[in-house]
């Protein structure tokens, strides 16, 4: 559905804007379009990014993708309204340029080589972050001792001095079970594709040096974050 924006040489008229632009990159979305240079060629300055902070990120944006599109050196244009027979001629051009909706503009008509290599080096670079992005997961779990004259507080230390990548301890506290023993619960977080919870307990928390104050231990919840 078509959006209409009037009066963008003022206040109402950039409120409108800001108001529409919150939350989104471009008019249409998420990739520049000729909606974009069309009201891009009605707002006479750049927005303040105070007053107006998404407005101004997007005025910024399309000026950035214009300027690769035209390489040529601009003097500068300055437009005011006491000279609006001088400005004419320059909107009548930014309104052949947006005129026919049916005609594609092609913003990257001219790239260069360099600038495709390295437009595909982006692409590639966040292909690789996003393979390299896995959950997490908010596990929470028992240790407990061998008995009643387990020193807790060493117990606790060792178990914390377990450090793998991806593995983050959390809140821990005491809880009696009975006959003067006492259990550890403790929180943890972790990369799920870092960190096996079930390798944890069975290569470091049960297995030398901490087994001599670790029994065993068990998982009480395990939630995906």
């Amino acid at each position: 559905m078509a959006v209409t924006f009037s009066d963008l040489h003022t206040e109402a008229g950039l409120k409108s804007l800001e108001s529409y632009l919150t939350g989104k990159t471009y008019i249409s979305g998420n990739e520049i379009t000729k909606d974009d240079v069309k009201v891009y060629a009605a707002v006479l300055d750049k927005p303040s990014a105070d007053l107006y902070p998404c407005a101004s990120k997007w005025f910024s944006s399309v000026a950035a993708k214009l300027a690769t599109s035209f390489p040529g050196n601009a003097v500068g244009v300055s437009i005011s309204a006491q000279a609006s027979t001088e400005a004419a001629p320059v909107k009548e051009a930014a309104k052949e340029v947006t005129a026919d909706d049916d005609d594609d503009l092609d913003l990257f008509a001219d790239e260069t080589e360099e600038e495709k290599k390295a437009a595909e080096a982006r692409d590639q670079a966040k292909a690789s972050t996003k393979k390299k992005e896995s959950g997490k997961s908010s596990v929470l779990m028992d240790v407990k001792p061998w008995d009643d004259e387990t020193d807790m507080k060493k117990l606790e230390e060792a178990v914390r001095s377990v450090e793998i990548e991806g593995l983050l301890w959390g809140a821990s506290k005491l809880v009696p079970v009975g006959y003067g023993i006492k259990k550890m619960t403790i929180m943890l977080t972790i990369v799920d594709d870092l960190v096996s919870v079930d390798d944890l307990i069975e290569d470091r928390l049960t297995a030398e040096p901490i087994n001599e104050y670790v029994q065993s231990c068990d998982i009480v919840a395990f939630n995906k974050i």
